[in-house]
């Protein structure tokens, strides 16, 4: 096993542990997904092997090629834009779909988890700075939007996501992850049937601190942990 692996992610522990006892928070309520995106089947084994059994993939012909070889054990998440006609293969592998943000795309997650005798857990994704280049519903739609899922039998929303944007200064994404919670808080409040949401999916590899801070329950860390990325030619 190589080691840096191993020390990243023990790295990346106590800085989970450090910014949660710092607010108050148990550390062990927290979920550090594993982006294994771009990475290969070993080097995931790696940090599997350092207890981090759920992976988050932004692709489903990640998950795909990698279910697998990968073996039984492995909590994965689909954390990507998912397209509609991808659905299908990723209904009975994952275990929670992060980045659900249209109603085209729920009708066909229920529709599939009702063929395939499942409840998909799912997490709406909301784009809270705005960024065109990013997806998710706007803030102002998200109650609108999760009455409308409520509908559904297929699907349990279990809570928010959010991609904030990159910057060089985790501060400055404090106040998407602060309104993300409120926005969590607000709607639970208004007791919609089916809808009790927990999750809070917010904080990446340079602001994962300050997420968890503002009440993040599960931080994405792909870089954090495997270091930085070779993205192979998409042409290819």
């Amino acid at each position: 096993m190589s080691s840096f692996i191993k020390e990243n992610i023990d790295e990346v522990r106590k800085r989970i542990e450090n910014s949660a006892k710092k607010v108050g928070r148990n550390p062990d309520d927290i979920l550090l997904l594993a982006v294994s995106k771009t990475i290969d089947v070993p080097k995931i084994k790696e940090a599997v092997a350092c207890g981090l059994n759920s992976l988050g993939e932004n692709r489903v012909q990640e998950i795909m090629e990698k279910y697998e070889p990968m073996g039984d054990g492995i909590n994965w998440h689909l954390i990507g834009h998912l397209q509609t006609n991808k659905v299908k293969y990723i209904i009975d592998k994952v275990c929670l779909i992060h980045s659900v943000e249209s109603i085209k795309l729920a009708t066909e997650i229920d529709k599939k988890a009702e063929k395939s005798g499942v409840i998909m857990d799912i997490l709406v994704e909301v784009n809270m700075a705005g960024e065109e280049s990013k997806f998710g519903i706007a803030p102002s739609e998200c109650e609108s939007f999760i009455r409308e899922l409520s509908k559904f039998k297929n699907i349990r929303v279990k809570g928010l996501m959010t991609v904030a944007p990159f910057t060089e200064n985790p501060e400055d994404n404090r106040i998407y992850f602060r309104k993300l919670k409120e926005m969590l808080v607000d709607i639970n409040s208004k007791n919609i049937d089916n809808i009790n949401m927990c999750e809070l999916s917010m904080g990446m590899t340079g602001d994962y601190e300050v997420a968890i801070e503002e009440g993040a329950t599960i931080v994405r860390v792909g870089t954090g942990i495997f270091g930085e990325r070779f993205y192979p030619n998409k042409n290819k």
